[in-house]
């Protein structure tokens, strides 16, 4: 196994290992340090000793052995293995008496502890994505609009209370899943919309965030098939049907307008919507489960021309009742220039900036220019651009800006 396949294994694999020495060694920095250490003998034994057959268990294997030479080397070996040992029988314990309905996932029960009650619900999901997910402290700030080091304060105080409260590594009852099921949701949504659209770098998207995002809501969905969940499920497999048309061969957007059908999944879209009218039959969906009948009604229309706005208008109405976000009302702002005129969606885009919120989201100031552009107002287009130039992270997103800069210059 060459460097370049030991980085791979690393990128795909290493929250994987950093989960199951979590779960037995019951601490997140002793698991990150044994995880880094774990990798980086795999880095020295491989190339001579060659690859073991199950890599991924040598690494947790090397990984928990790393961790006891720590504790040794600090001289705090006889102080913490009372404690250790109370940790592994409290987590046996608890694992034995909800086995018929164990979660069969190291990343998933790590989800779970990090959005237990007892940790504040602000700090929940940062921390769970910080932690299970390996994204940095930036991209989670970005998808939050906040500064990392806000950020960073949050995911240190999450960590601080599950070692101070003894929170245990272990799968809540199936009677305790409901409370503990909102913050899990909300992980695994922004885990997909991570991979779905990158905060920032080269690509537009990162495959390995969303097919984790999804394999976790498949998880879920078996363990608790719970209308929400299976809304959310439905959501990124309606969103990711499109990945492949998304951008161009050199990488470049390409608008869902635009985008050419043909490429879009259709086993995705067709369990996508199986999934929507499942949720929609119980009565009990909710945020996810309405923006999943949104993509559907996209994915139904065979042209663009073809979309159903007054019903994906329709949708947002009750969307908006549900949660009141600019966000949410931005993309209303879309769809009702879609169904109506392009003022109508501008007039409501320019109240939600007046009010002062979204001044940091380029997507509200591309979407101001781009109306501006087609209603002929291109000066006013060209400042909206260069606003959302100014606060875009992608590549991809930059270089789409600038062709529509360069187009009003034309």
């Amino acid at each position: 196994m060459g460097s370049a396949d030991l980085e791979s294994l690393y990128r795909n694999e290493s929250r994987k290992v950093f989960a199951t020495l979590v779960r037995l060694l019951g601490d997140f920095d002793l698991a990150e340090e044994a995880t880094h250490e774990a990798f980086a003998s795999a880095m020295q034994q491989w190339p001579e000793q060659g690859v073991p057959a199950n890599p991924i268990s040598w690494l947790i294997s090397a990984g928990r052995f790393k961790a006891i030479d720590t504790m040794r080397r600090r001289a705090r070996f006889k102080v913490l293995e009372p404690e250790l040992t109370r940790r592994f029988a409290e987590i046996e314990s608890t694992n034995q008496a909800v086995s018929e309905h164990e979660i069969e996932d190291d990343r998933l029960r790590l989800i779970f502890t990090c959005c237990h009650p007892a940790i504040d619900p602000k700090v929940q999901v940062p921390l769970t994505l910080r932690e299970v997910c390996g994204l940095t402290t930036e991209e989670i700030a970005s998808a939050f609009l906040m500064s990392p080091a806000t950020m960073a304060q949050r995911i240190v105080r999450g960590k601080a209370k599950i070692r101070d409260a003894r929170i245990p590594y272990a799968i809540p009852s199936l009677s305790d899943l409901p409370t503990r099921l909102d913050p899990v949701l909300s992980v695994i949504y922004l885990v997909f919309n991570e991979g779905y659209s990158a905060s920032s770098g080269d690509s537009l998207t990162r495959v390995d965030l969303s097919d984790e995002a999804i394999r976790l809501a498949r998880l879920l969905v078996e363990l608790l098939p719970d209308p929400e969940a299976m809304g959310l499920l439905a959501l990124m497999l309606l969103h990711e049907s499109r990945r492949v048309a998304r951008s161009s061969d050199v990488g470049d957007i390409v608008l869902l307008e635009e985008q050419d059908r043909s490429l879009w999944n259709k086993d995705f879209i067709t369990e996508g919507r199986r999934l929507v009218e499942h949720s929609l039959r119980s009565r009990r969906f909710g945020f996810y489960t309405i923006q999943a009948a949104i993509s559907a009604v996209h994915a139904e229309a065979k042209l663009a021309s073809e979309t159903d706005w007054t019903q994906i208008v329709a949708l947002y109405d009750v969307l908006l009742r549900a949660d009141s976000s600019p966000i949410v009302e931005l993309n209303r702002a879309v769809a009702i220039a879609m169904r109506d005129d392009i003022a109508s969606g501008l007039e409501i885009i320019d109240t939600i900036l007046s009010r002062g919120d979204l001044q940091e989201y380029y997507l509200a100031h591309s979407a101001r220019g781009e109306f501006l552009r087609r209603l002929g107002r291109r000066d006013q287009a060209r400042l909206a651009f260069e606003r959302a130039m100014s606060l875009a992270k992608q590549e991809p997103e930059k270089r789409f800006l600038r062709r529509r800069l360069s187009e009003l210059d034309g």
